[in-house]
């Protein structure tokens, strides 16, 4: 695909992604869909309001009504499209930094678009085979102002709200002002949590820190943790679809841990799960362990759902999957991701022990991840050179299925391009802390030097 990666279409906005780009993306959608109705929902980025206004008007100029969400995350959106049976259009750069925006294609079932979908859509934008409607049928616009609180009751309906609620647990919220500012608090408050928040207010600046949830920019949450005594400590994205959590003594906890300690609540043998090509050996040992199949996938919510998918077909149960990026999913409570959902689930286990006692067995594994920006398509490319001669002089075992991955047994190594910016991401894990280190470190100055001389 050239325009829809591996979760929707992102850049910087008013440059790279701009309200003409938008507007035919939402044409496009529209055309192939065909549906009466779409809706469009929003993160809460500052250029958020007009890139859907562009959305908006793409939509109307085929004909087709526009429910207006407004800000609401990414799975409440998704959970009014499942409600109403109605397509959304999401504009939303989920992790990325203030300036970006994205946009984000929901199907009538409230899962994101599988790859054929999102192909069909994208030979429409791209032959400009648009709908066009006459002026006086064009689409209307009304506005839905109940879509948070409705999707916070579905939340609350599917949580063990009694198993929280006895435990009086002491919630320390990180949303980073993002579209789970108006959310997560209500939630984790209507369990029974006592709940204390910071960068709590809704601002599509992001003042106080960038939107992905990664240790570098999460340090306030554990400060928060130990200074109000919480239980646990839990961060969203901007579009509120990734959880990721601090324990009682305000210790980051890896997001690949949260999964294996997720998954063992919930596998069982015979069952499968699904994750991406980076995923850790955490993960790994967990299925052998239990006696389930491990099924992965290139890096993505696209990938992964669309795995899911074919799997149910088949007759398989997998209760759960998701990346350690706080990306999880519960595919008999919805297919989507979602860090409140998440978070309850995780809840669930706190109440019967501390954070630090569920994530323990999957200590003693260290990550180091490094990212390689670049300006050209000529430096992208020389990096994957570099990156494919590194694999091939490598005694190790090489996975392509998403870039290039090294299994060392020991450790693992992968560098693959980021499919939402213009990064080339290398991944490195191995029980010792040094190994790990060094085998990231010897990729990043390969990758590097072929950059440079680009």
């Amino acid at each position: 695909m050239q325009v829809f990666g591996s979760s929707g279409t992102r850049g910087v906005a008013n440059e790279e992604l701009t309200p003409a780009f938008v507007l035919r993306v939402a044409k496009a959608a529209g055309t192939a869909w065909g549906a009466d109705r779409v809706a469009i929902a929003r993160d809460t980025r500052y250029t958020g309001r007009m890139l859907a206004d562009a959305a908006a008007s793409g939509l109307a100029s085929t004909g087709t009504d526009i429910d207006r969400l407004g800000i609401v995350p990414t799975p409440g959106a998704q959970a009014y499209a499942e409600r109403e049976g109605v397509p959304v259009i999401v504009i939303t750069a989920s992790h990325n930094p203030p300036q970006y925006n994205g946009v984000k294609l929901v199907g009538r079932d409230g899962i994101e678009l599988a790859v054929s979908d999102l192909e069909s859509i994208e030979e429409v934008l791209l032959t400009e085979a648009f709908d066009v409607a006459p002026w006086d049928e064009t689409g209307r616009v009304r506005e839905v102002e109940s879509t948070a609180q409705a999707y916070v009751d579905e939340l609350l309906a599917a949580a063990d709200r009694e198993t929280i609620a006895d435990a009086d647990l002491t919630v320390a919220l990180d949303p980073g002002h993002g579209a789970g500012s108006l959310t997560s608090p209500e939630f984790f408050r209507d369990l029974g949590c006592r709940v204390v928040t910071v960068n709590g207010q809704p601002d599509g600046q992001f003042p106080g820190r960038d939107p992905e949830p990664v240790p570098g920019n999460l340090e306030e949450l554990g400060q928060l943790v130990r200074a109000t005594d919480a239980d646990i400590g839990i961060a969203h994205d901007g579009d509120a679809d990734r959880a990721i959590f601090f324990d009682e003594n305000g210790e980051y906890v890896e997001g690949d841990a949260a999964l294996a300690a997720l998954a063992a609540a919930e596998l069982e043998a015979g069952d499968t799960t699904v994750s991406a090509v980076n995923v850790s050996q955490r993960l790994v040992d967990v299925v052998t362990e239990i006696g389930a199949d491990l099924e992965l996938t290139p890096i993505g919510s696209t990938n992964i759902i669309t795995r899911i998918e074919e799997l149910e077909a088949n007759g398989k149960r997998v209760p759960i999957a998701g990346e350690g990026n706080g990306g999880i999913f519960f595919p008999s409570f919805r297919l989507s991701r979602d860090g409140a959902f998440t978070a309850a689930r995780f809840l669930e286990l706190v109440a019967e022990r501390p954070v630090s006692e569920i994530v323990a067995p999957y200590d003693g594994y260290a990550n180091v991840r490094h990212n390689i920006e670049y300006e050209s398509t000529a430096e992208r490319d020389a990096m994957l050179d570099a990156a494919a001669n590194h694999a091939q002089s490598s005694d190790a075992e090489l996975n392509t299925r998403d870039g290039y991955r090294l299994d060392h047994g020991d450790a693992w190594v992968l560098a693959r391009p980021s499919g939402t910016e213009p990064l080339v991401r290398i991944y490195a894990e191995a029980r010792d802390e040094d190994r790990a280190k060094e085998l990231a470190d010897e990729l990043y100055e390969t990758l590097d030097e072929a950059k440079r001389e680009a």
